[in-house]
């Protein structure tokens, strides 16, 4: 295999004012003034400082908490080989679905259970990383984003009544066909990036199934490996930050509407103007075919899953109770979240950090279209289900 190098940022010198420099210019000044002129200059630079701290606070904190605890725990899975144990077992299921070697199973478990950023505590592993090629280590992102939140999302939905049991579990099978299609995509343009065969693995078999631990009792081993993976999820949380606060704010702006009385504006976190769902009004007869979605107000809850599912989720009761939502919606809302589970706002910073910038459009735009193919297949195979 002929090795491509990484890609780098290289600086350029440019006319210090050139065409690009109005266009920039002219979209910030454009979304402002329509930002201002609906909810007030003032109003549009509170939302934005409330929001940005408020995500600050509870959500780039919380993903540094997840990959402080998840690079912890795979550090001690790979101290002790159990990485090792899954890639034996879960090999011949890992492989055909996702294309990977058996170890990306701990990745899906570990993100199901957290969130997506838990997957960049792995992926500082060397002893999880050494199962992957340089192409299969750029799938990182859009798996740990396929499982993510995944069982934050089965409870909450859960909880609404166990009459939507069925409805959820179908939602996690289409989670899994939806990731299924993002992870192979994205590995398929990965490995012509990197000139690797569509055949290429590790073959860990060199190796003699022996592995590298560290000095000490098992006791001493135990502490060592739990420290030196949390320290990495510190570092890991810092360099998500930037992109989290910068990208869920964007979003949430452009997802909500006013919070105040008779539909004002009081400057509140997470106030927004309503465009994306004014825009998905005109989708319906497509989001009817698609996802069976009657009413446009439904449109609300994937656009606002891209940003993020843990607000997308607390609309789900309202359309409970206005009665737009039923078993059906509530499977495709599961499939559709846990699938995206908010990976507009933590892709770019995950991707950041991994040094997989060039990569960026490539992840997002499977991870998108893997989302939508997780909601249409969490509809058919409900109403499949409903036949039978």
């Amino acid at each position: 295999m002929k090795e491509v190098p990484e890609k780098e940022s290289v600086e350029r010198e440019v006319a210090s004012v050139s065409k690009e420099t109005f266009v920039v210019l002219t979209v910030f000044v454009t979304l402002f003034i329509y930002l201002g002129s609906v909810m007030g200059i003032d109003k549009v630079f509170s939302v934005m400082m409330k929001t940005g701290h408020d995500v600050l606070m509870n959500t780039s904190f919380y993903i540094m908490a997840v990959a402080i605890l998840a690079g912890a725990v795979a550090s001690i899975m790979s101290e002790f080989g159990i990485v090792a144990l899954i890639n034996k077992i879960i090999s011949p299921l890992m492989r055909p679905l996702f294309g990977l070697p058996g170890a990306a199973a701990l990745g899906a478990v570990t993100t199901y259970i957290s969130d997506n950023p838990a997957i960049l505590g792995l992926a500082e592993d060397r002893g999880f990383s050494k199962y992957f090629t340089k192409a299969e280590k750029v799938t990182y992102t859009n798996l740990g984003t396929t499982f993510g939140m995944g069982l934050i999302v089965t409870a909450y939905m859960l909880s609404l009544g166990s009459e939507y049991i069925k409805a959820v579990l179908i939602g996690n099978i289409g989670a899994v066909i939806g990731g299924i299609f993002s992870v192979r995509m994205v590995l398929r343009y990965a490995k012509k990036y990197y000139n690797e065969s569509s055949s290429e693995k590790i073959d860990t078999k060199e190796e003699g199934d022996l592995r590298k631990i560290r000095a000490g009792s098992a006791f001493e081993r135990l502490l060592a490996s739990m420290m030196d993976g949390a320290k990495s999820g510190v570092t890991l949380g810092l360099a998500c930050a930037s992109g989290t606060v910068l990208i869920c704010t964007f979003v949430m702006i452009l997802t909500f509407g006013p919070q105040g009385e008779n539909g004002t504006y009081v400057g509140a976190a997470y106030e927004g103007v309503q465009l994306l769902p004014r825009l998905g009004s005109y989708f319906t007869p497509v989001a009817k075919m698609l996802w069976g979605f009657g009413e446009p107000e439904l449109l609300a809850y994937p656009f606002t899953a891209l940003g993020a599912v843990g607000s997308a989720m607390g609309l789900t009761k309202g359309f409970i109770d206005k009665g737009l939502a039923n078993a059906n919606t509530i499977a495709v809302f599961t499939g559709m979240g846990i699938c995206w589970s908010g990976f507009l706002s933590t892709h770019v910073g995950m991707l950041d950090t991994l040094k997989h910038n060039h990569f960026i459009k490539i992840c997002i735009l499977w991870q998108l279209l893997g989302g939508l193919i997780a909601g249409v297949a969490a509809n058919y195979l409900f109403k499949l289900l409903l036949i039978f």
